[in-house]
């Protein structure tokens, strides 16, 4: 029997979208052990994923350095067949060379891929993020990716109900970027389309512009950003008639659960390879041609060229029919 680890650091979008890989090697290896390896914080993600076997957490805001040599030797010990890395950076790379596996695949651009016994190229260029991480186990499984998967429990699903009493609509406004957020007047507006219940959703990070939100529009609006985990959130958004996102974490957490998305980019770009892969999903952006966008891959926390023409031009007939 194998036994897998993967390793994705990130956050918590890229956690999400690597857990296709779990769905997959589960599918082609069903009797293999698969274990995951992320940062703390990220662990609710993956509660109740029947494909793995063991989560492994790494405490990357304290002692950083003690907790990564900590990592390590649990690695090593974990007497893995083969660590499937995602992340590129040098801390998930160390753990990769140092895990005694006999396979140890990763991307080319990880610092300590000279280490690793399978190197992959890594591309920014039209692919999916689900199809360039697919690349790493092509070996192991075949060509075609899976699509990634989150599991609410029962309870999870219970939580929600009580606000699934009439149809709704879920918006999540924000984003750790300020250029990849849709400006509060453009949410005011899309919400003005709507006679629906609206829910805020988002972290405890995201309240405070969601309850200015609130106080801009009228209409029955509430702000649940905070109070749901994870799993309870995409149990909330499976329901939901449309879940308006940015270029973020919702939009896979949509995705996981093949929930109705419509994703909105203002400075990146769906080429990137992190768009939506529900069913029902639509992708928006401006129409005006502008030199500047994309600006980066992640966004900034202003625009750099101080007009955010990239968000301002996005028409509302765009984003609500």
């Amino acid at each position: 029997m194998s036994k897998f680890l993967i390793i994705q650091t990130a956050f918590i979008g890229d956690v999400i979208l690597a857990t296709a890989l779990v769905e997959k090697l589960a599918t082609v290896h069903p009797k293999s052990k698969i274990d995951f390896l992320l940062r703390k914080g990220n662990e609710a993600l993956l509660e109740n994923n029947p494909h793995i076997n063991r989560v492994l957490i790494w405490d990357k805001t304290k002692d950083k350095m003690r907790n990564l040599f900590k990592m390590m030797l649990a690695v090593r010990r974990g007497g893995y067949d083969t660590v499937i890395n995602v992340h590129r950076f040098g801390s998930s790379g160390l753990i990769t060379a140092f895990s005694g596996a006999k396979d140890k695949i990763g991307f080319k651009k990880n610092p300590w891929a000279f280490a690793f016994t399978k190197r992959i190229e890594h591309s920014l260029e039209n692919i999916h993020e689900t199809e360039r991480n697919q690349g790493l186990i092509r070996d192991l499984t075949n060509g075609s990716a899976s699509k990634p998967k989150v599991y609410p429990s029962e309870d999870d699903f219970k939580h929600v109900a009580k606000y699934q009493r009439e149809p709704y609509v879920c918006i999540a406004p924000n984003s750790i970027w300020f250029t990849k957020q849709l400006p509060l007047n453009k949410w005011v507006e899309v919400i003005s389309q709507h006679s629906e219940q609206i829910y805020l959703l988002g972290g405890p990070d995201d309240t405070a512009r969601c309850n200015e939100l609130v106080n801009a529009v009228v209409g029955s609006v509430t702000v649940l950003a905070g109070t749901l985990s994870f799993l309870q959130t995409a149990a909330l958004m499976k329901g939901s008639l449309m879940n308006y996102v940015n270029d973020s974490a919702p939009m896979h957490l949509a995705s996981a659960m093949d929930a109705p998305v419509t994703a909105i980019y203002c400075s990146t770009v769906p080429e990137f390879g992190f768009g939506p892969l529900s069913s029902n999903s639509r992708v928006v952006q401006t129409k005006k041609k502008l030199d500047c966008r994309p600006c980066g891959l992640h966004g900034f926390e202003a625009c750099p060229k101080g007009h955010f023409d990239c968000a301002k031009t996005i028409d509302i007939d765009q984003i609500v029919h």
